[in-house]
């Protein structure tokens, strides 16, 4: 388990976190920029079971997730870099347990934008202590950055998930959810945030928070490496329908505590 008890953070950083949902930390992890991309490359070359991997015009939209414990250099990353402390500071909790983590690539020239959503309606998880951190492997342009609602998280609302590829929402008419609102078609009405980075930045931003993505219309790759984590107040949560991941039945009732099997801990204060 990862014990280092030093957070990179500062108080400014914690505070924007809270207050809009998300923040960008800069170049708090340069030195795994190198291991990151070569797990990368692996997870290219041998997809799990959850891959998604479609043309978009000129380019192509890989996706993946749940593969941390199959590829070392992630695992050694998660395990024991400072994401975990950095990760604690942020959420206020004195244990992070892991979820998964998530690789998306956008090679240039890539027409598919990353749809508006919020991740929390998608997971089988409930609570407010949650955080994942995006981490830029290349030069990110701010207009292919990834986009956020500023306070957004704040709204107590859940909007239908939404397939990436297709952009359809899952099947979750009359659970209680909501239509999301059509940000692209009024930006000017929300307060949207988005940060060019170099490799080693990272942004922050709660499973609350709206977020999309613009296509790739840069010359470069777009490659990002999020990790997905939870706090001491997390609970699993039944879902209306489908999830991503797929959970399945793990024996867990709704707001049950999490357990080591599915939700190991990775830092503990």
């Amino acid at each position: 388990m990862n014990d280092q008890p030093i957070s990179p953070l500062t108080a400014n950083n914690v505070d924007a976190f809270r207050r809009d949902g998300a923040v960008c930390l800069r170049g708090c992890f340069a030195d795994w920029v190198d291991l990151l991309r070569e797990g990368v490359a692996v997870n290219e070359a041998e997809p799990g079971p959850h891959v998604e991997d479609a043309a978009g015009g000129a380019g192509r939209f890989f996706g993946d997730y749940c593969n941390w414990q199959r590829i070392k250099q992630y695992e050694d990353f998660i395990r024991n870099s400072q994401l975990a402390p950095i990760a604690a500071a942020l959420m206020g909790s004195p244990v992070v347990r892991m979820f998964h983590e998530h690789v998306l690539i956008k090679e240039p020239g890539t027409a598919k934008r990353t749809p508006w959503h919020h991740d929390l309606p998608y997971y089988n998880v409930q609570g407010e202590q949650t955080v994942s951190l995006w981490i830029a492997l290349d030069e990110v342009d701010r207009e292919t950055a990834v986009e956020f609602v500023a306070g957004s998280h704040l709204w107590g609302k859940l909007f239908y998930p939404r397939k990436f590829l297709t952009e359809r929402d899952y099947d979750y008419k009359g659970t209680g959810y909501e239509s999301l609102p059509d940000i692209e078609a009024d930006r000017s009405a929300y307060d949207i945030l988005g940060w060019a980075m170099a490799p080693g930045d990272a942004v922050a931003f709660s499973y609350r928070t709206l977020h999309g993505a613009a296509p790739n219309r840069s010359t470069r790759r777009r490659r990002g490496f999020s990790v997905r984590v939870l706090g001491e107040d997390a609970r699993y949560a039944v879902r209306p329908g489908e999830t991503s991941p797929p959970q399945g039945d793990i024996g867990l009732a709704d707001g049950e505590a999490l357990d080591e099997a599915h939700f190991p801990t990775i830092w503990r204060a």
